[in-house]
């Protein structure tokens, strides 16, 4: 009696791995089967081919399916057709590969939404959301910078100048009673004196320059395309129905 030993790997280099522990362990070779997504019948188990050659396995309908989703998710599936007294070898040179664990990977991708007994994952139906945020962007700025200057000023002010001169004024009276000596030395002074002008400088604060900054708010219109999946429904293969005339 034939049996079928199936695994499922992540890679081909793991598939080949584990058909060389199969071949190592006397099983031959050319009872040795990896399929991919590029096998003939590998699409569906309802097809003849892939899945027809291991009928004989008994497995579970759920295993087929799991085994075809993971084919579908690009992993490598391994298939050894081995009499009895070889299948207790060749499942434990299996266990030494780096096979998948398809427990838990089916559940895996029933969190994805696959279902057993569909055959297919659902379509996803995605749209994108235009999201219109605000950034920053330097637009310069303005600097003060204060230096001295240097200009020429003229004013005016009014000095007075003295002058120290005779003044003679005719007179003709008889010396008064108490008056004193004419004829006595004596001297008189008189002092004469002039303004000039004295330059001074004041510091005066005479205006404050600063900075600010003001705002406003415009509304931009930002236009872009966004994408959206669209799933169309076509009927094939329908054999019911009737030719037209």
């Amino acid at each position: 009696m034939t049996r079928t030993i199936t695994a499922l790997f992540e890679t081909r280099a793991d598939a080949e791995s584990a058909r060389d522990k199969l071949c190592n362990a006397n099983i031959d070779k050319s009872d040795i089967r990896i399929v991919d997504q590029s096998s003939s019948g590998a699409a569906s188990h309802q097809e003849l081919g892939f899945w027809a050659s291991i009928k004989n396995a008994m497995l579970p309908d759920d295993d087929r399916q799991a085994y075809e989703e993971g084919i579908r998710r690009g992993g490598f599936l391994l298939t050894a057709d081995v009499d009895e007294p070889s299948a207790d070898r060749a499942i434990t040179a299996l266990e030494s590969a780096n096979a998948i664990n398809l427990d838990e990977r089916s559940a895996m991708w029933r969190q994805d939404g696959w279902k057993p007994g569909t055959g297919t994952t659902p379509l996803t139906v995605a749209e994108e959301k235009l999201v219109v945020g605000k950034r920053e962007v330097d637009r310069g700025g303005t600097r003060l910078r204060s230096y001295v200057t240097e200009k020429p000023v003229h004013e005016q002010i009014a000095l007075r100048k003295e002058q120290v001169g005779l003044e003679r004024k005719p007179v003709d009276r008889k010396l008064a009673p108490g008056e004193a000596d004419p004829f006595r030395e004596r001297s008189i002074e008189m002092t004469a004196t002039n303004e000039e002008a004295v330059v001074g400088k004041e510091t005066r604060i005479i205006e404050e320059v600063g900075l600010k900054k003001t705002s406003e708010e415009r509304v931009a219109d930002v236009k872009d395309k966004v994408r959206q999946t669209r799933v169309t429904e076509e009927r094939i293969g329908d054999r019911g129905a009737s030719p037209s005339h």
